[in-house]
């Protein structure tokens, strides 16, 4: 058992709630509701030494996860993923500081696992017996996969357009999967529409608190895996953001515990061209995004118009003194086939599009020569086998 939550608190209006209440979104103001502990508690008992010995899966944080028993954690061996020195990547552009945390090997084959394994065992904890989500993929094979783990009834809401290799994956883990003739937003209006008919729990994006806990892990093991002293800069792809804003949220409790200096990384937000809402809102140094028109990009990931955090994502970057910047689909392709001949992995359209930023942003000059980079690769490429096909 653990009892490390203080409660929950909307990261927009500052409301608080109940954390062993059934929340999707704030009461008040409908935005993110997000786990805040009693780090005080924790600093007294829990020692980074402590995880020495622990299982390498994210679970080995239990303190700083939201599940009150432990009965209720679900692993499919999620978590602890390799931290890559990219020395032959670094070398195509003369930089020896590069490394790459690589989320593929992640069950499901992505980072949504993390959050997933958290946020379906919290809510099989609280009740939860059928839940929805939209998804343009990733998401949903992770979430089918863990409800299947927990006995739970999963429905997924997908654009037509997604890989057939991610409706047989959902299809295969039992899940009841609905093709959406649109984009994101409209599988969204989708799975709100069947939640508020039947009951089933929310599993969006920033509308239960609970995946952004588990999306925080990547944080603590980079943190953990350079030996408590953050790289300089972080470039990650960003659609939905929970992956930015969960890291942040990682290094804000790590120093807090007192486990790492003050000084954190500077957080680069990558979107495409074709979907750019974060950039552009940034750019314009705005609190908010405006919805994009018409996104169009070969990385499925970004092609997120419109997102619940987009204040959080802003909050982020330029709390962390980082940029936002957009990538080509002819750069995300280009990235794909350098880091696939140079570093012998095989990333996601997403994660080449932070190498694409990287080298925009070396050229740029705004990273230096001495300092640490790190991208996150935060899948396989193999459920995007058609764009060689289109670009062999």
């Amino acid at each position: 058992m653990t009892d490390t939550i203080s409660h929950l608190q909307c990261a927009k209006c500052g409301k608080s709630v109940d954390a062993d209440g059934l929340w999707n979104t704030c009461p008040s103001c409908a935005k993110p509701l997000v786990v805040l502990y009693d780090l005080k508690k924790l600093k007294k008992t829990l020692k980074k030494e402590d995880l020495k010995k622990r299982e390498p899966t994210l679970w080995r944080y239990h303190e700083l996860l939201p599940i009150q028993d432990s009965s209720h954690h679900l692993t499919l061996g999620e978590g602890y993923t390799p931290l890559l020195y990219a020395k032959r990547l670094g070398q195509t552009i003369g930089f020896s500081g590069l490394f790459i945390k690589e989320e593929s090997p992640n069950p499901t084959g992505s980072f949504k696992a993390r959050g997933m394994a958290v946020a379906v065992a919290r809510a099989r904890e609280l009740g939860v017996q059928q839940m929805t989500i939209p998804s343009q993929g990733n998401a949903a094979a992770a979430m089918s996969a863990y409800a299947a783990l927990a006995g739970i009834k999963a429905h997924v809401f997908m654009p037509k357009d997604v890989p057939r290799s991610f409706v047989m994956q959902c299809v295969a883990y039992g899940a009841k999967v609905e093709l959406v003739d649109g984009y994101l937003p409209d599988c969204a209006r989708a799975s709100e529409e069947a939640a508020k008919e039947t009951g089933y729990f929310d599993m969006s994006t920033l509308k239960e608190p609970y995946r952004l806990e588990g999306k925080k892990t990547m944080g603590f093991e980079l943190a953990e895996q350079m030996n408590w002293e953050l790289p300089d800069v972080i470039i990650y792809p960003t659609g939905g953001g929970t992956g930015l804003i969960g890291m942040w949220k990682a290094f804000e409790e790590l120093e807090m515990l007192g486990w790492i200096k003050p000084r954190k990384p500077r957080m680069v937000c990558v979107q495409s061209d074709g979907c750019a809402p974060i950039v552009r809102a940034f750019l314009d140094n705005k609190e908010t995004a405006e919805p994009w028109v018409e996104p169009r990009t070969i990385a499925d990931g970004l092609r997120v118009p419109v997102a619940i955090g987009d204040f959080m994502i802003l909050r982020t970057i330029r709390e962390s003194r980082g940029t936002a910047v957009t990538v080509t689909d002819e750069e995300i392709m280009e990235g794909l086939q350098i880091m696939s001949s140079h570093q012998g992995l095989f990333p996601c359209p997403e994660g080449a599009a932070t190498f694409a930023a990287f080298k925009r942003l070396r050229e740029q000059g705004w990273i230096k020569d001495r300092e640490k980079v790190v991208l996150f690769n935060t899948a396989t490429g193999l459920n995007y086998l058609h764009l060689w096909f289109k670009n062999p």
